[in-house]
């Protein structure tokens, strides 16, 4: 799957990092539980999927001082980015421009934030998170902080409005808001979050949703010991 942010978003590639908090509701603080659940498993390597300009790697790597992060991203101006981004890391730090899809390098952890969403139906995603479950060491983790909507019509549209008016308070007219979600639906599909456990599970991870602030999700999803 081929994904360019500066098309997908109609932003230029060093304005994202400021954009993205205008689009996103607690966007540091999604970071910060998506990173903070992959600290406690004490990983050695990491893999971020669809890593972007590289924060969330930047947050893992701050928390985890002996882990290595492999950033995989189909765009190569946004990992241009993130190698700015994360100079002070660079011996732990691997870029790879390929697309997330496919047979994963071996990792004690993977993340992804805000990426996934751009996978269009749950059995593309259920094979994708099979992928991530045997890349994943035994124990190993997977946490992914990504929108979710509930299927719900008049809780979804709740939710939309309430993603509007983050959008508002950040400068953005309301009606540029709802024109940025139907832009933005050419690309992207928000499942609801049972929906996204449910797929984990099948993949065969046991999975939960440790934080949600609508529509932003982190979900934290552990392969089992082997027997």
């Amino acid at each position: 799957m081929s994904h360019s942010v500066r098309r997908h978003l109609r932003l230029e590639i060093d304005a994202y990092d400021k954009t993205i908090r205008a689009f996103i509701p607690a966007y540091e603080e999604m970071l910060a539980r998506a990173a903070d659940a992959v600290a406690e498993t004490k990983p050695k390597k990491v893999i971020d999927l669809g890593a972007g300009t590289g924060a969330l790697a930047q947050a893992v790597l701050q928390r985890c001082e002996k882990a290595t992060v492999e950033l995989i991203d189909a765009d190569a101006e946004m990992l241009a980015q993130a190698r700015e981004r994360l100079a002070s890391f660079a011996s732990r730090v691997q870029y790879t421009v390929r697309a997330f899809q496919g047979p994963l390098p071996a990792c004690d952890a993977a993340v992804a934030s805000l990426a996934l969403h751009h996978v269009p139906t749950l059995a593309e995603k259920r094979t994708i998170f099979g992928a991530i479950h045997t890349a994943l060491r035994p124990n190993g983790v997977f946490v992914n902080a990504d929108a979710t909507m509930p299927a719900d019509p008049l809780t979804r549209q709740a939710e939309y409005a309430t993603w509007a008016g983050h959008l508002v308070s950040g400068g953005i007219a309301e009606e540029r808001a709802y024109r940025h979600f139907a832009e933005w639906s050419d690309e992207d599909t928000y499942f609801p979050v049972e929906a996204e456990l449910a797929a984990l599970t099948d993949a065969g991870f046991a999975a939960t949703c440790l934080w949600r602030v609508a529509p932003v999700t982190v979900v934290k999803a552990v392969r089992a010991a082997a027997s």
